[in-house]
């Protein structure tokens, strides 16, 4: 029995801890106080007076008493936000956080200054060098250390230190110099373990890097390690996921040569990667010798491997799955069933799916509101709008409550067929069940409402849609989007048009999606009429509808106009469309305006992030005309052509800029005739060329004349010349 202490003995002494500093100081270990790690302050073992007379001098290190929470600390200086520790550095031991501290003060760059820090401590162990590159996140700065503290007298460093070095080179994204470690290991005298090699392999997996996956492998072999089953796995399942079928299958046929047996898991890697890659005969001589050394697949494994040849759009293989699932006699659950039956229906085939869904009725599994929902949708995209409907009613009778995407369905399968009341009550059920339609519910009784002429539940529509708070205006922009983009509507969009502006509907938006339809109906007139009817029902046209305005100036050749508009949309600080900034340089190069068709091109590349190809293209013509070759600039434009960039005005603007600038008309007359002999220019475009080269080499040659007078001072002479023309003679 443990006597008590007597009441009148002292109380033991607090024993030394490094940790908190309580050791007596020593000469190889010197003192130190200090907050944070940024605002240490070093006091040596002197008294206060000597420490103030003796500024100069070196003050010692003492690491016992280094703790920043020990301390009240005074108020630091602002520092950055990477100075301040980090939560992770402070859960670590005070000498690892000193070391993250030495490389933050010095920038994380490794130099003598790091070094003469690092000195201080004498000696650093495995676990310190594992705690701080742990946390490292720059590879040279680790490495260094690493190295640094590996030269130590008496230092080898542990299998911890080492995986924490490969941790942070991955980490830092230089697993190709993790992968070294093997070697480094076997090096210093230190041979690495299957554990090394797990882990390469579990980062390279992670990350799908499924060729360094079998680089390790293969190292793993040389250095005569075998893997173990679970490592077998892992390899071939990260070859699997990223597509390497040929080298999983090698790999496991040094698995089965190793005598290792194969786990149920071992199989579903393989079949599943099987499947993936479509190879459904290797996947079922797989399956049957799953069968013959382990179990058959159950209903997991077969839903699996449906899920996978589903979800890779193999259909025909699925179904085959199903076949075999059959014949093992395995019952499928309502996962399988419905996997196959949403494969099959987002492929077409909604009867086949619809035979599964009986079969489902009559085993009485049960049906989920997915399966019902892919196969409203499967009928009514096959026209089968009564077989979408009876579906309708045995979810309800289910005891369902059907969501948006069924409503839709319906709605618009109802809408097909002229059933548009019936489709327009269906909406109102689903207001009242506060589902909140959007424009995929309403747009197709928008479109029969117009169809079938009934204009005034149009606007009885759009006037509901107001009081639920929808946006109308949102609305009819897509409404009409939606219209021009079939043909056969365009008219009826114009129509509906005219009815909505006597009664205030309208917008921009609305506008200028009418005004491209009727561009691209070739009414350019009518388009045009509408940019000026935009201000009389109150709306201020936007730089879309002047980019159209532009190419339907074009078209009509009023090429001053599509300029005045193209000046209205850089005084909003707007820029125009791809499609205004051609019509308007083809336009320009028409009338022979070279110089502005360049400023055009110059203008769209610097505005535009991706500007057309014939833009940049035309740039570099004008650049290799400096070659004055007719070769260099031909070996561009059939680079053009290989591309599928079209040869058009532009470029050819772009010979006669380049040319008459650095070249000579000889050689642009030779780029004309070949593009003649090779039927890209006709014999009228060549006449024409020709004539704007000779007229802008005409231009280029006079504005040369004129700036050499003037940088010689002579243009007062040249003044004198044209005012007294006798003298000169």
């Amino acid at each position: 029995m443990k006597l008590p202490k007597p009441p009148n003995l002292p109380e033991k002494p607090l024993k030394p801890n490094f940790f908190h500093g309580h050791r007596k100081p020593s000469r190889n270990r010197p003192v130190v106080h200090g907050g944070l790690f940024s605002n240490r302050q070093y006091l040596s073992r002197d008294s206060p007076q000597s420490q103030s007379n003796a500024v100069t001098n070196r003050t010692p290190f003492d690491l016992r008493k280094w703790d920043p929470q020990s301390r009240p600390r005074p108020s630091p200086p602002p520092s950055p936000p990477s100075a301040t520790i980090s939560a992770a550095s402070e859960r670590l031991s005070p000498i690892a956080r000193f070391v993250l501290d030495a490389f933050r003060k010095n920038q994380n760059h490794w130099g003598p200054s790091v070094v003469s820090e690092l000195n201080k401590l004498r000696r650093v162990t495995p676990s310190t060098v594992a705690e701080v590159l742990k946390v490292g996140n720059n590879a040279a700065v680790a490495a260094k250390f690493f190295h640094w503290a590996g030269k130590q007298k008496g230092y080898r460093h542990d299998f911890a230190s080492y995986n924490a070095f490969a941790y942070c080179l991955n980490r830092t994204g230089n697993f190709r110099a993790a992968d070294q470690l093997p070697e480094l290991m076997d090096s210093q005298g230190r041979p690495p373990s299957e554990k090394q090699f797990e882990i390469l392999i579990r980062m390279h997996a992670d990350n799908k890097r499924g060729l360094r996956v079998y680089y390790v492998y293969e190292k793993m072999n040389k250095f005569g390690f075998k893997p173990s089953v679970f490592l077998y796995n892992r390899i071939m399942d990260a070859l699997m996921k990223c597509g390497y079928f040929d080298l999983a299958l090698a790999v496991y046929d040094d698995f089965r040569e190793d005598g290792l047996v194969e786990e149920r898991t071992t199989f579903m890697i393989l079949v599943k990667g099987l499947c993936k890659a479509g190879r459904m005969e290797e996947m079922l001589e797989i399956a049957q010798r799953m069968r013959d050394d382990l179990c058959k697949p159950d209903v997991f494994a077969y839903t699996a491997m449906i899920k996978t040849l589903v979800s890779e759009g193999n259909i025909d293989g699925s179904l085959r799955v199903w076949e075999e699932m059959k014949r093992d006699e395995v019952k499928p659950d309502v996962m399988a069933y419905g996997t196959l039956v949403v494969g099959l229906c987002k492929d077409g085939r909604v009867e086949r799916g619809y035979e599964l869904f009986v079969e489902m009725k009559a085993k009485e599994v049960l049906i989920d509101r997915e399966i019902y929902r892919v196969l409203i949708e499967g009928f009514v995209a096959d026209g089968k709008v009564r077989c979408a409907c009876d579906l309708w009613e045995d979810l309800v009778g289910s005891g369902y409550i059907a969501d948006l995407g069924i409503y839709n369905a319906v709605i618009k399968g109802l809408c097909t067929v002229s059933q548009v009341d019936k489709a327009y009550k269906l909406f109102q059920v689903a207001v009242e069940e506060e589902l909140e339609p959007d424009f995929e519910t309403l747009s197709p009784i928008m479109v029969a409402y117009v169809v079938m002429k009934r204009l005034s539940d149009f606007l009885e529509l759009l006037e509901r849609i107001r009081e639920f708070g929808y946006p109308v205006a949102d609305y009819l922009s897509q409404f009409f989007k939606f219209l021009c983009a079939d043909e056969e509507k365009r008219t009826i969009a114009l129509d509906v048009f005219d009815v909505l502006k006597t009664k205030g509907h309208g917008s921009v938006c609305v506008c200028n999606i009418l005004m491209e339809a009727l561009y691209k109906m070739g009414d350019i007139e009518k388009s045009l009429s509408l940019l000026s009817e935009m201000r009389e029902f109150g709306f201020e046209p936007d730089s879309s509808s002047y980019s159209i305005a532009i190419s339907c100036s074009i078209e009509k050749g009023k090429v001053q106009e599509a300029c005045s508009y193209h000046e209205k949309i850089t005084e909003m600080s707007c820029v125009p469309s791809i499609a205004a900034y051609l019509s308007l340089a083809r336009g320009l190069s028409q009338i022979g305006e070279i110089d502005a068709v360049m400023l055009l091109v110059r203008e769209c590349l610097g505005n535009v992030e991706s500007g057309p190809r014939e833009f940049m293209y035309a740039l570099r013509v004008c650049h290799v005309c400096k070659a004055s070759s007719a070769e260099t600039v031909m070996e561009v434009l059939d680079e053009m052509n290989q591309e599928g960039a079209c040869i058009s005005e532009v470029i050819y603007c772009a010979i006669i800029s380049g040319m008459s600038k650095h070249g000579t008309i000889k050689a642009a007359r030779e780029v004309f005739a070949e593009l003649k002999n090779r039927k890209i220019m006709t014999e009228a475009e060549m006449v024409v060329y020709d004539e704007m080269l000779v007229e802008q080499t005409k231009k280029k040659t006079a504005d040369l004349v004129l700036s050499g007078i003037k940088f010689f001072g002579l243009e007062s002479k040249l003044r004198a010349k044209v005012k007294f023309p006798c003298q000169w003679r």
